[in-house]
């Protein structure tokens, strides 16, 4: 299945609003950690998951965090 990364910016004020915007999205994504650059000011949130496309993996997403993320397929590789 493929493997996308999820970039989410939103603007400073906003944290509030994209973190509350999963309260009643049923999503794989509630309650499980990621990474963000919120706490430093970058206001950013990144996910990786797995989705059969990229409007899959944006599902995955409640609609105010989705209209302001950008979608890469992804996949791992070793470093020579």
């Amino acid at each position: 299945m493929p493997r996308y990364l999820l970039h989410h910016h939103h603007e400073p004020d906003n944290c509030g609003v994209a973190f509350a915007a999963f309260r009643g999205h049923d999503s794989s994504l509630r309650h499980r950690t990621t990474i963000s650059s919120c706490p430093s000011a970058g206001h950013s949130i990144w996910w990786t998951v797995e989705a059969d496309s990229e409007q899959s993996a944006l599902a995955l997403l409640p609609f105010y965090v989705a209209q302001r993320t950008t979608v890469t397929c992804v996949e791992e590789i070793e470093i020579p």
